[in-house]
């Protein structure tokens, strides 16, 4: 593996998020040049000058291979969240260094878990960053900067190809530069939309971009104290699930939507699995939560119900009320959504709703052949027959799911924690959610657990934002072959 060619492609990943970085500094300007100002434009400077330096010494290449693509994906996420602390830890306030790698990486992997205890003390270009690192790492740190760096020939298709997860490339076909285009043009349009509807409902232009940015990104940063609790407001929360569970459906599906191809919404399996999935388990939790007095009426009841089915189950993780105090019920129904969440080739993460479908008809069809030994099944999808290579992969990629969630649940479970805690807080994590139960509940945050576990807790959300082999693989790189 060139070691020099894994080096100059990060580079360029830090030079596109250093000009994000200066876009927040210009945020700041205009609010009056607020104390994160200079801090901005130093991250800014700083992160441009580490990403400039290896163009220098390196020649450009036009093919990356296997190894170097994967190095070069792992390696630009993981730079992406060390420089994206600059700004935090210049400024100061409650980031330490261990704060401020956690609510670095809870950004970029859109996890949306926060170790703030007053997010409205911190000025405005230090929350348009915030969650400025959410909207970048929904669609993918170096997915975005393909779109936005010079042409770089075969490693453009490479390098995508790494990034996206294993589901949405083997079930949806395009090009590398229409799925890098089209990927791009709704991510965008759909965050401009949502940031003027929400403006309309009420917000403020600034916290309307804010959180159209984590809605789109399914993060979940707020830059209120109590979330949308805030507004109070059904137009908004209706708005903000909107964006949230479109952002949760594979962006090759919406596009085959809106250009009026066959494998769109209404066609797919995977999407009619997800809404339905949803839409059920919201009036369960509604008709738990008015039977057992949590709410007045069925339309209030549904109303809460619903928006922390979205916000939990596209992996979001907003709130509008203290899930802590719902129905044993409720909470299983929703630690269920942690764990499931949207679909393969959007911007959540969690198991994906296509892994459980395929999973679930393995399981039909293996009871199947156990009637009928010499019968031939096979197991599909949308149509489309799954290759034992698939199925292969997601059964595989459930079982490490399920271990390291209990690996995560064991480490909170060493400090003291109670079950649901610990359990809630692992797959909060590894799922990208956020918020989880207990001590880490929705109008809770990450901030009083030991600097262990908030660094245990950061690994587990790059493992799950990396949909698990891709991080896991740069660790035994060496033994490819």
């Amino acid at each position: 593996m060139r070691v020099n060619v894994v080096i100059r492609y990060i580079g360029l990943v830090m030079q596109f998020i250093a000009a994000v970085m200066l876009a927040s500094a210009v945020v700041s300007m205009l609010n009056g040049y607020d104390s994160a100002y200079y801090p901005l434009l130093l991250s800014s400077f700083m992160t441009a000058l580490l990403g400039t330096f290896p163009l220098f010494f390196v020649e450009k290449v036009d093919e990356v291979k296997t190894k170097e693509g994967y190095a070069i994906v792992v390696g630009s996420w993981l730079v992406a969240c060390i420089v994206g602390m600059f700004p935090y830890l210049i400024w100061g306030g409650e980031f330490t260094i261990v704060n401020a790698w956690f609510e670095s990486v809870s950004g970029f992997t859109t996890t949306g878990a926060s170790i703030l205890n007053d997010i409205e003390f911190l000025p405005r270009g230090l929350l348009f960053w915030r969650s400025a690192t959410a909207w970048i790492g929904g669609i993918g740190v170096v997915m975005f900067a393909l779109v936005i760096l010079p042409s770089m020939g075969k490693s453009r298709h490479m390098l995508s190809t790494v990034e996206m997860s294993t589901i949405a490339k083997d079930n949806f076909h395009y090009r590398s530069k229409v799925i890098l285009r089209l990927l791009v043009t709704i991510y965008a349009g759909l965050t401009l939309i949502t940031t003027v509807a929400l403006k309309y409902a009420g917000m403020t232009w600034f916290d309307a971009a804010t959180h159209a940015m984590s809605s789109c990104g399914t993060c979940g940063f707020s830059t209120k104290n109590l979330s949308v609790a805030f507004w109070d407001s059904p137009v908004i929360e209706g708005i903000m699930m909107a964006a949230m569970t479109i952002s949760a459906i594979h962006y090759g599906v919406l596009y085959a939507t809106i250009t009026g191809r066959k494998n769109n919404i209404f066609r797919s399996e995977v999407v009619r699995t997800f809404i339905g999935m949803m839409v059920f388990i919201s009036f369960a939790i509604a008709i738990s939560l008015l039977a057992t007095d949590i709410y007045p009426t069925f339309g209030t009841a549904l109303r809460h119900a619903s928006f922390q089915v979205v916000s939990i189950a596209t992996t979001s993780g907003f709130a509008t009320a203290d899930t802590n105090l719902w129905t044993p019920l409720a909470i299983v129904l929703l630690l269920f959504c942690t764990v499931i969440c949207g679909c393969a080739g959007s911007t959540s993460g969690g198991m994906k709703v296509d892994r459980m479908l395929i999973a679930f008809k393995v399981l039909r069809n293996r009871m199947k052949i156990q009637i009928h030994p010499n019968a031939v099944i096979r197991t599909k999808m949308d149509g489309v027959v799954q290759e034992e290579k698939i199925q292969s992969l997601v059964m595989t990629f459930i079982v490490a799911y399920i271990m390291l969630t209990i690996i995560g649940t064991i480490l909170y479970a060493m400090f003291g924690y109670d079950l649901l805690t610990s359990f809630s807080a692992s797959v909060a994590c590894i799922s990208n959610v956020g918020p989880g139960f207990g001590e880490v509940g929705a109008m809770d945050n990450y901030s009083e657990l030991p600097s262990v576990l908030k660094l245990g807790s950061t690994i587990l959300m790059l493992i799950g934002r990396l949909e698990i082999f891709g991080f896991i693989q740069l660790l035994f790189i060496r033994s490819w072959k």
